[in-house]
């Protein structure tokens, strides 16, 4: 599966595929480029148990999907931020996190997206195409690779040590690209070794695409970008609410918690005076109460195309506390990468936003 008028690359390949590529070669070299690819997370120039002339004819016949155009740090070096070209020029982000006993790898799915969350500085830009298998795959084994010299940052999962999280929480709606996003799941949960557990979805409510995943065989983690639980704001702050209201789409969540049997989370943007109230928190507990879900809230992370400001830090405690006084599980979650645009909400890959002079959209521009 490719992107629409791209050659397709090397990741974009499932293993039958490359078969059929290598068919005439030795039935082993599959086993090692396969295996050299994804277990050991090595760039096919460096499989040095496959001939060279394999090596390079591969390579010119399907080239990467990704070239890496910019690398940021902060956070003294425990986050990173990828900037990706795409072969036909457009620009995807993708960011590294290393925490003590875990490193996780926020990903995209689309070239910007069509959501147009309000405060969102991807959905601001707007949308531009759906990424490839390959071009998702590549996010993280190019990831990896940028990072793997450093051995005690990175390890593989099986390994002692830090476990390596994939969540699907950067630019676009994973679930309004459903095949390309489940083929890059089943890649690295069966090919790289990344466990279902350490897989994360996140969906601001598209629930035909939660239908899908509920039928699958892996029960992967879900997420769900909420940010209010009435219509009538959810509607301002997430659009596709009015096509998937909050009732049907708690049916829905409850139809995966059901088939999955895994804990759903929410994720609720601390917007200053918009749904950081008492009453916000309590509409939020009644809705995650019989979900059992657990909420995590997120200090609101400035953008160009949004002039509202994070609730206060105090508000934010308050506010959890209301939610466990309410029987609610919740986490203040810290922000990371907050200076290199880096954080929840924050990704716009190059993109300038000029925000509206009434504060409920934006324009953009590409900075090339």
């Amino acid at each position: 599966m490719t992107a629409p008028g791209t050659d397709p690359s090397l990741c974009d390949l499932g293993r039958a595929e490359l078969g059929e590529l290598l068919d005439g070669e030795p039935a082993y070299r599959l086993d090692q480029v396969w295996d050299g690819l994804y277990r050991q997370r090595r760039p096919l120039a460096e499989l040095t148990n496959v001939p060279k002339s394999l090596r390079q004819a591969i390579g010119e016949l399907l080239p990467p999907a990704l070239t890496l155009v910019r690398t940021q740090s902060a956070d003294r070096g425990t986050t990173t931020k990828h900037l990706w070209s795409l072969r036909d020029g457009h620009l995807v982000e993708s960011v590294l996190m290393r925490y003590r006993n875990r490193t996780t790898l926020c990903i995209s799915s689309q070239a910007g997206c069509a959501m147009a969350c309000s405060f969102c500085a991807t959905g601001q830009v707007g949308f531009d195409r759906n990424l490839s298998v390959g071009e998702i795959v590549e996010q993280v084994l190019g990831t990896l690779r940028e990072a793997g010299s450093d051995e005690r940052a990175i390890k593989s999962e099986a390994a002692p040590g830090r476990a390596i999280n994939v969540v699907f929480m950067g630019m676009g709606e994973p679930l309004a690209n459903y095949e390309a996003v489940w083929a890059a799941v089943e890649r690295f949960h069966g090919d790289m070794g990344i466990g279902a557990r350490h897989i994360t979805v996140s969906t601001v409510g598209v629930i035909p695409g939660i239908a899908r995943l509920a039928a699958e065989a892996l029960p992967v983690n879900l997420a769900v970008s909420l940010h209010a639980a009435n219509d009538r704001l959810r509607n301002r702050i997430a659009p596709i609410n009015r096509t998937y209201p909050l009732r049907d789409l708690a049916r829905s969540l409850a139809d995966y918690r059901r088939a999955k049997r895994r804990r759903i989370s929410f994720e609720w943007a601390m917007i200053g005076g918009i749904n950081d109230t008492d009453r916000d928190a309590a509409e939020l507990a009644a809705y995650a109460r019989p979900l059992a879900a657990h909420v995590n809230l997120i200090p609101l992370n400035p953008t160009p195309g949004y002039g509202h400001q994070p609730s206060p830090a105090g508000r934010i405690e308050q506010f959890a506390a209301e939610l466990s006084s309410h029987g609610v599980n919740a986490t203040v979650r810290q922000n990371r990468g907050t200076s290199i645009d880096a954080a929840c909400g924050q990704l716009r890959a190059d993109k300038l936003v000029s925000v509206r002079k009434d504060g409920r959209g934006a324009r953009s521009r590409a900075e090339r």
